[in-house]
């Protein structure tokens, strides 16, 4: 790694971008969705008795949504990428992140760190969704600093941190397109939704780690592709997205027969990628797609009753 350069305010914008751009389409924007199509039948999953409309959502909820999911997720990746054990990881998984290219020196980010903390809380009372931000924060403490995503907890954490996005995308999302629903509470239906939701991400988020191994066992971090081994790792990953795609459609009961087949089909399709080892990237690409197509099922079976 090279020494990195004097970091200019001209370059910032850029470099800020460069530590979220591996995750903002597989993370930021899957979220973000959750929390559309969510409001959009927002009587089946919270308090709030109406729905807004397609072109509110989009144009008045949208941006506050995405900015909300992208922000938060740049405080994680910016603690995540400066530890020394992460930037060794990212020299052989990511070598085009910041850090690993030298464009930026671990105190330096302490420093971006120190800086974007105090304004992502900020953005999160503006938003009302404070609280979603707070705890993601502690979520992201107990990753990184406590070393949490070293071990078998990570999985744990990651489900738990997913809920909450996933929670602040809706509550916003409401509150922002229509004027009597912000300050919503989940239905028994919507707890339901989201605990599902955490078992999904518990069971199969393994699937990013098949890539990411070689690193992954340079730093001893516990994932189960390394602890159980890859073979076994790729058999449960494939029976689990296929039986939660089945669990998820049995779930949501009336929506149209070719998208209950479409999702089972999905799900069947990665679980064959997995194993048949065609790619994990591609997988992991898949994957997140099949989370979208999750979130939509709630749409399908309100407008399809």
């Amino acid at each position: 790694m090279s020494a990195p350069k004097t970091l200019r305010m001209v370059d910032l914008p850029g470099l800020i971008w460069e530590f979220t751009e591996n995750d903002f389409a597989t993370f930021a924007l899957p979220n973000a969705g959750f929390g559309l199509l969510a409001a959009s039948v927002a009587p089946t999953l919270t308090s709030c008795s109406e729905s807004p409309g397609a072109l509110s959502l989009l144009l008045r909820a949208a941006p506050p949504v995405i900015l909300f999911n992208w922000a938060n997720l740049l405080i994680f990746d910016i603690a995540n990428q400066r530890l020394p054990e992460s930037v060794t990881e990212d020299a052989i998984n990511k070598p085009w992140r910041p850090l690993a290219r030298g464009k930026i020196s671990p105190i330096q980010t302490r420093q971006l760190l120190l800086a974007a903390i105090p304004a992502v809380l900020g953005l999160g009372a503006v938003l009302d969704a404070s609280w979603e931000t707070a705890l993601i924060m502690l979520l992201t403490w107990m990753y990184n600093d406590l070393h949490g995503g070293d071990e078998l907890s990570r999985d744990v954490i990651i489900a738990i941190a997913y809920d909450v996005f996933l929670m602040g995308s809706l509550r916003i999302a409401l509150g922002t397109a229509t004027e009597t629903c912000r300050a919503v509470t989940m239905s028994t239906t919507g707890y339901q939704w989201l605990a599902m939701i955490a078992g999904v991400i518990m069971t199969t988020m393994q699937i990013q780690d098949l890539r990411d191994q070689e690193g992954d066992r340079t730093r001893g971090r516990k994932t189960w592709p390394l602890v159980v081994g890859d073979s076994v790792s790729r058999v449960w990953i494939a029976v689990c997205v296929w039986l939660w795609s089945v669990a998820c459609v049995w779930f949501w009961e009336e929506v149209p027969h070719f998208i209950s087949a479409g999702t089972m089909a999905l799900g069947g399709w990665i679980g064959a990628c997995v194993l048949r080892k065609t790619g994990d990237v591609t997988a992991w690409k898949w994957w997140c797609f099949w989370q979208l197509v999750l979130y939509s099922l709630p749409v399908w079976h309100y407008h399809w009753r």
